[in-house]
């Protein structure tokens, strides 16, 4: 079978069913497995008493070592795919369908909002608290509101677009070797005093792999923004090109502008992780003001994102 068509299939098995808590909770979720793997590898070969180009190239090594597992594991399940048949296929949709967020991805943003209805800003911030890094003590109801517009926003390109974009282009090789970076990235891919230097192949590779992603995310909710009443794909087009360069990150302006272009909202901006301020800029020009029905109106643009990478993945079925 076509691998876009296993990714339309996928995105349609991950959006009625999503993440199995049951199965989960008696199996660990592969990025958790990913999870524990970078950790060893953190506490065994970043050592505080090396020197920084040791602990970089060790960062190096850790990062290969993961990434040849990564994808070994994919060749491997590829493998027995190709032997299997019809069965084998629906063993290769189940795996990209675990790595898709879609589902997950509404449910922990749709939380902010029932949060915040039910049990008012307390309720907001417990559930964001559960998406973003950021002290959501230090967020009040707007701030809270945009934390999930922009959660929202930027996951859709890491968690949606770019395991889509990495399956196609490197199958189940590609794809898990693209979420054990995304993974170790995510653990140790700071600029802290212990994993500047060990985490430094690991975030620009993962800047790397994003590019190209996070831009296609930008031009699918341009696109689904042309669907909606309550969306402007004119101004989410303009504020993507205006804005994303001038966002801390390389990549996650882009979803986050053409969100804020679309929505009339401002994004990012400065925001608090513990003891730090990051002075982040604005992505778009409208209202800093987001409000509870912001982040409904932002869960139907992602919905509607994701519908468009679906029609995306028809296409080339068709075509391919």
């Amino acid at each position: 079978m076509d691998r876009a068509a296993i990714l339309l299939l996928a995105q349609i098995a991950d959006a009625v069913i999503g993440d199995p808590d049951a199965l989960w909770r008696r199996v660990s979720h592969p990025v958790v497995w990913i999870g524990r793997i970078v950790a060893a590898l953190d506490r065994s070969w970043n050592r505080e008493a090396d020197a920084p180009s040791s602990r970089r190239l060790w960062g190096i090594g850790a990062l290969v070592l993961l990434l040849l597992a990564a994808a070994g594991v994919g060749v491997l399940i590829t493998g027995l795919a190709h032997r299997l048949g019809a069965v084998g296929w629906v063993i290769e949709l189940g795996v990209v369908a675990i790595f898709l967020a879609q589902r997950s991805l509404h449910q922990h943003v749709a939380a902010v909002a029932e949060g915040l209805s039910r049990d008012g800003l307390a309720g907001g911030r417990a559930a964001v608290a559960m998406i973003v890094g950021r002290d959501p003590d230090s967020l009040d109801e707007a701030g809270v509101c945009r934390a999930a517009i922009e959660s929202a926003a930027e996951n859709f390109s890491d968690g949606v677009v770019a395991p889509a974009f990495w399956y196609l282009i490197g199958g189940l090789p590609g794809l898990l070797a693209y979420k054990a970076l995304n993974t170790a990235d995510s653990m140790i891919g700071h600029r802290t005093d212990r994993h500047e230097a060990f985490g430094w192949a690991s975030a620009r590779l993962d800047d790397l792999a994003n590019w190209a992603p996070a831009r296609a995310a930008a031009g699918l909710v341009v696109l689904a923004a042309w669907f909606r009443d309550d969306a402007d794909s004119q101004a989410a087009w303009r504020m993507a090109r205006r804005d994303a360069a001038h966002h801390r990150s390389p990549n996650a302006g882009w979803p986050e502008a053409a969100f804020a272009g679309a929505l009339g909202l401002r994004l990012a901006g400065p925001r608090r992780y513990g003891e730090t301020m990051v002075e982040d800029a604005w992505m778009g020009d409208g209202r800093a003001e987001a409000t509870g029905e912001d982040v409904r109106r932002a869960l139907s643009l992602l919905i509607t994102s994701c519908a468009v990478l679906a029609g995306v993945a028809a296409l080339l079925t068709v075509l391919a």
